[in-house]
């Protein structure tokens, strides 16, 4: 049985379909979006709100940005967040800590208004990572490591990967960024996907992944990847034949794959790719509507 592009609920009203559901975290207070923290909280709810809200992940948010998170949220909705008797509202945030292990302990602390609903850790030490997450996370947070690419070229990816495959965490590679250097190629990005997926390891990405179809940046000539190649070879562990998925350009052959997927295919796919961040929920929604992958009716509402 195939998956569809635009599956309905009985009620005649319009879903998202499962290979998009939780894709999208929401970054937008990182760059190239960096949208004030006043402004992101109600932009956020709004999206929570919204008929498209199961496509819409957790507010990703930095360890030192999260008291200005909390005022934000007071601020939005008019109840402490904090409230000593749990009455107050509690955003989903995942917690990105750029400082490595020595941010986890005090992160954990300061997030206690909210509910964590991830925390992805950078680190030079798979293995330090690993072990200060055992000792620190609550079970029932997931949570995701990333290393720097310098660190996962030859050798150095198979390492950090067998040392996450151990472990109840995910990978995290970076897509993107505001230089050119900040951006994969083909290979290195397949390198990173086919890797995981030999070994059953599940992942995140982030950054620059915006669009669902691999282009050139008009204004930056960066060469960015699309969220939808990303997907369909999430579940390749071939090299080559991961990577000329990740170079196609057009997107009548990408939706088309898409609507060929099967049901267990699409579970596959996502199990092995579990969200991104983006900086903006409108972006990768509305390509998805322009190319029948998603219901207008769930990328209309104008407070988007």
């Amino acid at each position: 049985m195939s998956s569809t592009p635009a599956t309905h609920a009985a009620s005649g009203a319009a879903v998202v379909p499962p290979l998009f559901q939780g894709l999208f975290d929401d970054a937008a207070v990182f760059p190239p979006g960096n949208l004030p923290v006043a402004e992101t909280v109600p932009a956020h709810l709004a999206h929570r709100a919204a008929p498209y809200a199961d496509a819409v992940g957790p507010l990703l948010c930095g360890a030192g940005r999260l008291g200005e998170l909390a005022a934000a949220a007071d601020a939005a909705t008019g109840t402490a967040v904090s409230s000593a008797d749990g009455t107050g509202p509690r955003l989903r945030v995942g917690l990105v800590l750029p400082g490595g292990s020595s941010e986890l302990g005090p992160a954990l602390t300061a997030a206690a208004p909210f509910v964590v609903a991830g925390v992805e850790l950078a680190t030079r030490d798979a293995g330090e990572a690993v072990a200060a997450l055992d000792l620190l996370l609550p079970p029932d947070v997931p949570a995701a490591v990333e290393l720097p690419r310098e660190l996962l070229r030859g050798d150095g990816l198979e390492e950090v990967l067998d040392v996450l495959v151990d472990s109840p965490y995910r990978a995290k590679f970076r897509t993107g960024g505001v230089v050119a250097g900040a951006f994969p190629d083909e290979a290195e990005l397949a390198g990173f996907l086919t890797g995981c997926a030999q070994r059953g390891l599940p992942y995140k990405c982030t950054a620059g992944l915006h669009h669902a179809v691999r282009h050139t940046d008009p204004a930056t000539g960066f060469e960015h990847h699309g969220f939808l190649n990303v997907l369909l070879a999430a579940a390749e562990t071939d090299p080559k034949t991961a990577a000329e998925i990740l170079a196609e350009r057009s997107g009548a052959v990408l939706a088309e794959a898409v609507r060929s997927l099967t049901d267990r295919q699409v579970t596959v796919i996502r199990n092995s790719f579990t969200a991104f961040g983006t900086c903006s929920i409108a972006e990768p929604l509305d390509d998805l509507a322009a190319l029948g992958l998603l219901s207008p009716d769930l990328t209309s509402q104008e407070d988007r």
